[in-house]
């Protein structure tokens, strides 16, 4: 008997975002694409059209928006905004940068993942409620499409995030990958292991002539 086809799930990475937001601790404050972005966003869009979706779920914040913008319609399915799929709260470190954040909470910043599972950010999320909300959507997509494909429009923390729920792993371990601005990364869900098919692939760079 053929083995079930898996369900596969194309995490997309906002594109850049406003300079001004560079090198901060951006989280929740809702900002716009750079001019850069809007680009990367369309050599973005160009790419995934390649592919069929049955379904497209997304962050309702702006960045995440802008960048779905150039690839809905011509046949993609309309998106489902998922509140849950925001990035996380980072509380007071909120609009600093790694200096600033390091200084004033005597942390290390490379190590900012660990912080977040470990609830160090005062005021923000720790790694159990952003597992819970990002948890709760991925378990609804997945139900809503078994052996078909969706595509998750959100934010690198909520990227890494669904990576560790699907490979089993603390949040901190994914600090092995990286996730870059308008980057596709592609999972198959087979029975019983998850399967990365493409990681941090950047249309805007890796198809460039």
């Amino acid at each position: 008997m053929p083995s079930a086809k898996p369900t596969r799930l194309l995490l997309v990475r906002h594109a850049e975002v406003e300079e001004s937001y560079h090198k901060i601790f951006g989280g929740q404050i809702d900002m716009n694409l750079s001019s850069r972005g809007r680009e990367q966003a369309k050599i973005l869009a160009n790419f995934l059209h390649r592919k069929k979706f049955d379904g497209i779920y997304a962050s309702p914040m702006k960045r995440v928006q802008q960048t779905l913008a150039p690839f809905l319609g011509n046949g993609v399915p309309p998106q489902t905004v998922l509140r849950d799929l925001r990035e996380v709260n980072f509380g007071d470190w909120t609009g600093l940068n790694w200096e600033q954040v390091s200084a004033k909470f005597n942390l290390q910043t490379h190590e900012w993942l660990d912080h977040i599972e470990r609830g160090l950010a005062p005021n923000g999320e720790n790694g159990s409620q952003f597992r819970a909300r990002v948890g709760q959507c991925l378990r609804e997509i997945i139900k809503t499409h078994p052996g078909g494909t969706a595509g998750i429009f959100c934010h690198g923390g909520v990227v890494r995030m669904i990576l560790a729920i699907l490979l089993d792993i603390p949040l901190p371990k994914t600090n092995m990958f990286e996730v870059e601005y308008a980057s596709v990364t592609q999972i198959a869900l087979h029975p019983r292991h998850a399967e990365i098919e493409l990681l941090n692939f950047t249309p805007w760079r890796d198809l460039s002539p």
